[in-house]
Order: structure tokens, then C-alpha cells, then sequence
């Protein structure tokens, strides 16, 4: 077929006006956050009904659908499922499935797709240390990856919020090995941070946080952590991660802490800053952050 000049170009125009438009899209697409799941991270404690049923909504249960558990930060996983689903069950979900596993195991492709399928994957609570010893960035980290990136809801409650950003906050203090749950000063190289599952590279999530009184420990990893957004999450509350921003839900409120000005000071043997920014964010609130 013979074509002029001028329909040749009127084809050329129309096909690069096409390709622009479906950048455009996925380019929309995605800063609306539709290519990727979200996030509903418990800072651990009590989860009361209106909690568990806002992480149902927030995830878009179907009838038919199904929730699998990850309890392999509990020492007692078995436990830790039975509680998960009672808390489910409040909310009026029934078909929910544990899947443990320890350090070396085999698993299997079914397992890996049922993980990977999952329209909503909880990770309970415990030691976070213990759950990324187990996970690594083997199979389970590759299907949590997979299902958040079909749209999946990645939900955890306080060592399962902890694993949810890229750094991590183990709950370790380096200088003071005997754990007492006290985090009494501001010091360098006492917080450890490893990494995490990095469904968020933006926030390190701390938890229990003002039940516990760990702002200490937060204001420890911001100075060092300058390029990250610390987020402390209380027990009973909740928040909701969706592309560059999140919700606080739940009872409680939420504290975030940021170092701008990149600010960090030692002198004998202790830590400070200037210019820290706190917000303290009460439920129904947005933040939002650059990804």
C-alpha cells in the first residue's frame, strides 16, 4: 500500500498521541496509588472491633475471600494465630489460615501462591528480629512483595508494624544488651536499625509508642537516621499507608518526627539537634511524605 506523505504523518502523530496518552494513564495510575496495595500498620495492644473492621474495609474483603496470618515473630505462633483469627471473627471474617514457618524450611509453591494471592496478609506480633531472620528476602518476602504490588493489604501489629519499612528499629539496645522495655537516654550507636520487608523506604515505624514511652528511642534514630520520616505509632491505633501519605485510625494518636536539617551532635558520650520537627496526629488525620 502506497501511502502520502501526509497520511504517513497523520498516522506517525496519531500513534506518538496514543503512546502519550498511555503514559499519561499509568503515570496516573500509579501516583493515585492504584498499582500498589496498602499498608495497616497496628502499633500494637488491644485491636478493638471498629479496628479489625477498618482493616477489612481498608483491604475490600469479599465474602470469598481469605486472609493468611505470618506468625513467626511470635515464640509462640500457634497461640498467635488462635488470637489472630478471634480478632478477626470479631469483624466477621472466618477464613483466615496461619502459615508458619522457621529458619531453613522448605516451602512449597502452593504456599508461596497462596501468600502471594492473599488479598490481605497479617503479621503478628513478637520480635521482629525473629520474623526477618526467618524471612530474609527469600520466597515469603518475594510473595508479600508480589501480593502488595497486585494490591494486596499488608496489615501487622507492633513487631509485624515494625518489619514493615525498609529500616527497621529491632528494639535492641546495643549499648545496654538486657532488655528492660526503658529507652532512659539519647546516646549514638545504642538504637539498632537492620532492615526490614520495605513495603515503605520513607518511615521507620516504631510502636506502643507513647504507652511505652519510647520517644527517646524514636529522637535516637532520627538524629542518626536524618533521611527518614520516624513515625510512632500507639497501641489500639493504627495508620493507613497509601502511596505518599497515611491516615491515623484507631483510639490513640500518633507521633511523627522528622530532622530536616539533617542536625546531629555528640559531645561526651551524648546525642542532640537542632531543628527536629514533631507533629502529634490524632485519629482521622492525614501526613502525607515524599516516597
Amino acid at each position: 500500500m502506497n501511502l502520502s506523505r501526509k497520511n504517513r504523518s497523520t498516522i506517525i502523530y496519531s500513534f506518538v498521541f496514543f503512546m502519550f496518552l498511555h503514559i499519561l494513564s499509568a503515570g496516573l495510575t500509579a501516583q493515585n496509588g492504584n498499582t500498589k496495595g496498602k499498608l495497616f500498620i497496628i502499633g500494637g495492644g488491644e485491636k478493638p472491633v471498629s479496628l479489625m473492621q477498618e482493616m477489612v474495609r481498608t483491604a475490600g474483603l469479599k465474602p470469598d475471600d481469605y486472609v493468611i496470618i505470618l506468625p513467626m515473630s511470635s515464640e509462640e505462633p500457634d497461640s498467635a494465630v488462635w488470637y489472630s483469627k478471634q480478632d478477626f471473627a470479631s469483624a466477621g471474617i472466618v477464613n483466615v489460615s496461619g502459615m508458619n514457618f522457621s529458619e531453613g524450611q522448605a516451602i512449597t509453591s502452593f504456599q508461596v501462591d497462596s501468600i502471594a494471592r492473599a488479598p490481605l496478609i497479617y503479621i503478628s506480633g513478637g520480635d521482629q528480629t525473629r520474623f526477618m531472620k526467618i524471612v530474609g528476602k527469600g520466597k515469603i518476602y518475594q510473595a508479600i512483595h508480589k501480593a502488595f504490588s497486585a494490591g494486596a493489604t499488608i496489615a501487622g501489629t507492633s513487631a509485624g508494624a515494625a518489619v514493615m519499612s525498609k529500616k527497621m528499629i529491632t528494639g535492641n539496645s546495643l549499648k545496654y544488651p538486657e532488655y528492660t522495655g526503658r529507652y532512659p537516654t539519647i546516646e549514638p550507636d545504642n538504637i539498632e536499625v537492620t532492615e526490614g520487608l520495605g513495603l515503605v523506604s520513607k518511615l521507620i515505624v516504631d510502636q506502643h509508642f507513647i504507652k511505652r514511652q519510647r520517644m527517646n528511642r524514636l529522637m535516637a534514630a532520627s538524629l542518626e537516621n536524618p533521611d527518614q520520616i520516624c513515625v510512632g505509632i500507639d497501641e489500639s491505633t493504627a495508620i493507613v499507608v497509601e502511596g505518599n501519605k497515611f491516615r491515623v485510625t484507631g483510639e490513640n494518636q500518633v507521633i511523627v518526627l522528622r530532622n530536616p536539617k539533617k542536625s546531629r551532635i555528640i559531645k561526651s558520650g551524648l546525642m542532640g539537634g537542632k531543628g527536629l520537627i514533631v507533629d502529634i496526629l490524632l485519629p482521622e488525620e492525614t501526613y502525607k511524605f515524599k516516597k
